[in-house]
């Protein structure tokens, strides 16, 4: 882990590299606000959490900045757990095995949490720092961000009072976010019962794992495949058209805010069918390759074996399930009309799960910058689980960002750049999920932007962060400071 200390800027990758041996899944950050807690002590700097547990540390101004207006800094503590299925990993206890390659820091099989682990340790780096210029500093860092914005919507009144606010948690360098969608959650619970297995069969489980996977919104419209679709699609061709397969089990994705990486469905054939069968998988997979080439290279599919299972979903649910899940949208569902080429409304097929032995759970997850537009994506998704016989309901909408790159803020962030780097950056608006929405809801007279070094891969095992970015991010963070207080 010492090879994370050498990298520059050693400020960052210091507390970083400190960052990743503290657990820190969502709802579980108690062990890295203990560590906030205790950098503020050892700083002697002011702190304050409320009571849905974020935590807000205070820095005076450089002498002389005083009267300057004040600058929130704000992240996220917690962090997005997914593994690989063959890595054995728990995330409530085991520290980040993460490590550099040909100029990229990643994990060993995990998300690394660099989302947002390096807006953190960039927060830290400045708290710590003597030699920065600024007028009064306070660092912001929210809890359980990656499960609902739970922290920002819980944000205690009178924590934050700047007058601007830079969220360190984007994941392109070089742009400049001054607006963000809003979004919901659909979930949609079935129930059935069991009935016994018909003589003569067989059961068989199909695996879908390698896919890239990524952020459900960010992401989507990059074309990547999803496990449960993939999935379900086979199914469905061999269920109703031409095979008559036994649903036992289906399970895919974990997260409502990331594209599947992975499902399984164990289910029984007639055993006379095993050699169609298998003739079809093979078929499909081609059909697949060809469908998704080079954007999903890592794909696999497999069958096998299993034991005989005594009971299988009554067919009634299981043929009504399996239709909604292939039949159910997924993916972009509009594209912008104010800015060309930008998605404006998507939805994902997040997850599919049993609960117990006789419901299943299918959580979906909705992004558009217009609340009117993430309703009818909604609705279009649970009418067609609702026809499936399905209980839906929706999680809270979280806000969106609506723009204002002309602030004084963007304005001064934008020209920083220039001066850094002799070009210009890009200043838009990203198809996901920002806490800056719900922040500024609380606080409407908040100029706001974000920005940060580039991520690739984030809310899966693939997470990884470009080095060289994370010195450009550093440099315009400290300058952009700097001119906030002149």
């Amino acid at each position: 882990m010492a090879e994370l200390k050498a990298l520059e800027p050693a400020a960052i990758w210091h507390f970083f590299e400190e960052i990743t041996q503290i657990p820190r899944p969502s709802g579980h950050e108690k062990q890295i606000l203990s560590y906030l807690i205790e950098f503020a002590r050892q700083h002697k700097l002011e702190y304050k959490q409320d009571a849905t547990g974020n935590l807000v540390l205070r820095k005076p101004a450089t002498p002389g900045m005083e009267h300057a207006p004040g600058v929130v800094l704000q992240s996220h503590v917690d962090m997005v757990c997914e593994k690989n299925s063959d890595v054995t990993f728990d995330f409530d206890r085991d520290p980040i095995r993460a490590y550099e390659q040909e100029g990229w820091v990643q994990a060993r099989g995990t998300t690394l949490g660099a989302d947002c682990g390096i807006g953190v340790a960039a927060t830290l780096a400045v708290l710590d720092a003597d030699n920065l210029t600024h007028g009064p500093l306070e660092a912001l860092f929210t809890v359980e961000e990656e499960t609902g914005l739970c922290g920002a919507f819980g944000l205690g009144n009178g924590m934050i009072t700047g007058a601007y606010l830079i969220n360190l948690d984007s994941e392109d360098e070089g742009e400049l976010f001054v607006g963000c969608a809003g979004g919901m959650n659909t979930v949609s619970t079935l129930h059935f019962d069991r009935e016994s297995t018909p003589k003569g069969y067989q059961f068989m489980r199909m695996d879908v794992s390698g896919l890239i996977g990524g952020h459900a919104g960010d992401d989507i419209q990059k074309g990547r495949a999803n496990a449960n679709k993939i999935l379900s699609r086979f199914l469905h061709r061999m269920l109703l058209q031409e095979i008559g397969i036994r649903l036992a089990y289906f399970d895919g994705g974990n997260l409502h805010n990331a594209i599947p990486r992975e499902a399984f469905a164990v289910f029984g054939i007639p055993a006379h069918e095993s050699k169609h069968l298998i003739e079809r998988f093979t078929q499909y997979k081609q059909e697949l390759r060809e469908e998704f080439g080079t954007a999903e290279a890592g794909m696999d599919l497999s069958l096998s074996d299993m034991p005989l299972i005594e009971k299988v979903m009554e067919e009634s649910v299981q043929v009504n399930l399996i239709r909604a899940l292939c039949g159910v949208p997924n993916g972009v569902m509009s594209l912008s009309r104010v800015i060309p080429g930008m998605v404006a409304s998507s939805t994902n097929l997040a997850s599919v799960k049993f609960i117990g032995d006789t419901g299943i759970e299918i959580v979906t997850s909705q992004y558009a910058a217009l609340p009117s537009a993430v309703q009818e994506v909604g609705e279009a998704v649970a009418a067609v689980f609702l026809l499936a016989g399905a209980e839906v309901c929706f999680s809270r909408h979280f806000p969106g960002w609506v723009p204002n790159p002309e602030s004084h803020l963007a304005q001064i962030s934008r020209e920083n750049y220039r001066k850094l780097f002799n070009q210009e950056p890009i200043v838009r608006s990203v198809h996901a999920g920002l806490e800056c929405g719900v922040l500024l809801q609380k606080h409407p007279q908040m100029e706001m932007i974000s920005f940060g070094p580039t991520l690739r891969g984030v809310h899966s095992p693939e997470e990884r962060i470009e080095v060289a970015s994370v010195d450009r991010f550093w440099r315009l963070l400290t300058a952009v400071m700097a001119s906030l207080s002149a």
